[in-house]
């Protein structure tokens, strides 16, 4: 706990703060949970707990949005006033360590597990260094029963964080750094000047530099809590394989995917009450997973366009007709991967009018091609080709690599380390779960 505690304050030690009063709170929420006999008295213990969370996480990200808002309703509406600006550091992470205390507290309320009694344990569960800052988020069921029993580093777990970490790295530090360098961030700077072709593929550029930097980065979470002994799921999964719009959001940021699901789509009733309501109940859940990204029109309409999309699946019954051959698999991937990426341009565009103006320069772009190089393309090859190989590739790179003894562990992860060293180039952007 205290080296997740000083992994969090080398970045900036006030916000430790924040991160122990989140922890302090679920903890006395969890026991009087626990103790409590009357549902009206757990219910509103409950509610307490997670406004509490709530009005945290509402104050750090949304507050300058609402005050940019009020402002220009204001000048809409002829009145000449300015609002005090407020310069508010948004924590790194704030997002995944509220949702990992939302589930805690959500879960013992419901006793589906119990309230957590060593404070140390829950708070090392909210704080913990490997997946703090960008996730993959981790139930409190999960993790907390590992803390009971001593971590064994076993060859098979060493093997598995040795390589979830370089292949992580390798997703990181080359392909998506490499992709948002040489091509994704000029493309989107100035898309009035690109070819049509460029505008396209820097779409498909972008969609695999942010698979590759947000799973690189759960993929060294994941591995470095190997390395300590600790289990954590698999966050992505192929997830431009998908051939729906639903099955794509079972294979990205899977823990995200779950976390809605069970504490927002279900809660408003799911699919038990009928047709109508259940499209009302997707749409919300992927308009308010739009809003939590981000507080900015461009984050909205990304929502909405993946509600919608789900919604017309439903409809029209397409999740079903593509699972049938391999022709109406290759229809459903293609269809479902363009979906995606058109909310992506909404997603990585800085304004609503930049996103529009790269649709709009879409239809009316030059032929000339200036920025595309055959390096370029081919990282964007391999992005697509990596959704494609056998599903169980890393299971079997990492008995493989168990096999080679701690020796052969030893030589080939500091080889991989060397090598990415070597091809990466030179500096390293944030990752970009980083700002939510």
């Amino acid at each position: 706990m205290l080296a997740s505690y000083f992994f969090y304050g080398y970045w900036d030690w006030s916000f430790c703060l924040l991160l122990l009063f989140n922890a302090v709170v679920s903890y006395i929420g969890g026991l009087l949970l626990e103790r409590s006999e009357s549902e009206s008295q757990r219910r509103w213990t409950l509610g307490i707990v997670v406004a509490i969370d709530l009005l945290l996480l509402g104050y750090f990200k949304y507050t300058g949005f609402f005050f940019e808002s009020l402002q220009e309703l204001f000048y809409s509406l002829g009145l000449e006033r300015e609002l005090p600006i407020l310069e508010i550091i948004l924590p790194v992470g704030i997002s995944f360590f509220t949702f990992q205390s939302i589930s805690y507290i959500v879960d013992v309320k419901n006793r589906q597990i119990q309230a957590c009694r060593s404070f140390v344990d829950l708070a090392l569960y909210i704080s913990f260094f490997p997946q703090l800052v960008a996730g993959p988020i981790v139930r409190a069921a999960h993790f907390i029963p590992q803390l009971d029993r001593r971590p064994v580093l076993t060859r098979r777990m060493m093997a598995k964080g040795l390589f979830l970490i370089l292949i992580g790295l390798f997703k990181k530090m080359v392909l998506a750094n490499y992709l948002a360098t040489l091509y994704v961030d000029e493309i989107f700077l100035a898309p009035e000047f690109a070819s049509s072709l460029e505008l396209v593929l820097a779409i498909y550029g972008y969609a695999g530099q942010i698979y590759c930097d947000f799973s690189g980065y759960s993929d060294i979470a994941i591995g470095v809590a190997a390395l300590l002994g600790y289990h954590f799921k698999r966050n992505f999964n192929q997830p431009y394989r998908a051939v729906s719009l639903r099955e794509f959001w079972q294979r990205w940021h899977i823990s995200l995917s779950q976390w809605l699901r069970d504490y927002l789509y279900i809660p408003l009733g799911g699919s038990r009450h009928g047709t109508i309501l259940t499209y009302r109940n997707l749409f919300i859940t992927m308009f308010l997973g739009g809003i939590w990204h981000g507080a900015a029109m461009t984050f909205v309409i990304w929502g909405v366009i993946h509600g919608l999309a789900l919604i017309l699946e439903r409809v029209s019954g397409f999740g079903r007709w593509t699972g049938n051959g391999r022709l109406n698999r290759l229809v459903g991937i293609l269809v479902t991967f363009h979906v995606v990426c058109l909310a992506w341009i909404f997603f990585r565009s800085p304004s609503l009018s930049l996103a529009l103006d790269y649709l709009a320069a879409i239809g009316k772009g030059t032929s000339e091609i200036t920025l595309l190089t055959p390096f370029v393309a081919g990282l964007i090859l391999l992005c697509a080709v990596g959704q494609f190989v056998p599903s169980r590739s890393y299971e079997r790179c990492q008995v493989a690599l168990s096999r080679t003894g701690l020796a052969g562990m030893t030589f080939f992860f500091t080889l991989g380390l060397l090598f990415i060293q070597w091809v990466s180039p030179s500096g390293t952007a944030p990752f970009i779960y980083f700002q939510f």
